[in-house]
């Protein structure tokens, strides 16, 4: 609309819209923006309640005992290898199955959706899941954190809707009559042309299995396979930080201050990776996420 067109409903509609989506961001920033500050802010000031905008008293000691921490480096390993194979796996099962759900030449194809459908609406529950990885021999390994939630159906669903819309059938006869079969087709031709919807399910894939700790508080009795995730959630929750951090410190009052210092940097210690990764998916994440839009 021509800004010489505007009424003044437009203009006042537009500053409401304005007004409540920054009051909205702030709301989500804020919190955020806090936990940095607190993490770099003198402990005692922030029990007094004088950090509330900018870092009061600023001190990197929370973080010194963070790294100095073996469990904390250990979570990190655990992590990345988690998150690293996990990916791995749940991307290549969750591409090859959505690229052969693609295919209309798939012989059974609706009866395979239709089994796959049901899991959308029944689960067996936590128990026989539970059975079923300890009878494998999974529990307390890397491949309880990797195997049981390697493929959702919703990502399957997504890169079949992605093959449907961007591989064309035309493309698919072409190159068997140049004699390249299927095998050969998807490697050279499909996967090149994916990138997108790749770099979709890595990033979606990434961030779960990084922020995953239930499979690992049921699956894993022994702390060295612990993810950093759970290293967190028992220090913010169970506030079981590590007497390696604070042994230094005889005051319980002073050793409280450190320790709620030490869950403001381990949040932001444990958000680092994802937010330096996002950067250098976001162009395919977004043209992945839409295209289904477009031509759907």
């Amino acid at each position: 609309m021509n800004s010489l067109n505007r009424t003044k409903g437009d203009k006042a509609f537009d500053a409401v819209n304005v007004t409540l989506l920054t009051i909205g961001c702030l709301l989500v920033l804020y919190p955020l923006y806090f936990i940095l500050i607190a993490s770099i802010s003198d402990p005692n000031r922030i029990f007094a309640g004088d950090v509330l905008f900018l870092p009061k008293g600023i001190t990197f000691d929370g973080y010194e005992r963070i790294f100095s921490d073996p469990g904390i480096w250990n979570g990190f390993k655990n992590t990345f290898l988690y998150s690293s194979l996990g990916t791995t796996i749940s991307v290549t099962l969750t591409i090859t199955a959505g690229y052969v759900l693609s295919r209309t030449d798939l012989v059974g194809r609706n009866v395979i959706m239709i089994f796959l459908l049901i899991t959308l609406f029944f689960h067996g529950g936590m128990i026989p899941t539970y059975l079923v990885v300890r009878d494998l021999g999974m529990v307390n390994t890397i491949w309880a954190m990797v195997i049981p939630n390697a493929v959702g159906l919703w990502n399957v669903i997504i890169c079949r809707t992605f093959f449907q819309t961007s591989i064309p059938k035309d493309m698919l006869e072409a190159a068997q009559i140049d004699g390249c079969n299927d095998l050969k087709f998807f490697s050279k031709i499909v996967v090149p042309l994916s990138k997108p919807i790749i770099a979709v399910m890595v990033l979606f894939h990434v961030v779960t299995h990084w922020n995953s700790f239930f499979d690992a508080l049921i699956y894993l009795n022994n702390d060295s396979l612990y993810p950093l995730q759970l290293i967190l959630r028992n220090l913010l929750i169970q506030s079981e930080v590590s007497s390696q951090m604070i042994g230094d410190i005889e005051s319980n009052q002073a050793q409280l201050a450190v320790a709620e210092q030490i869950k403001y940097g381990v949040i932001i210690v444990s958000s680092i990776p994802l937010l330096l990764l996002y950067p250098f998916l976001q162009k395919y994440f977004v043209k992945g996420v839409m295209i289904g839009s477009i031509k759907g």
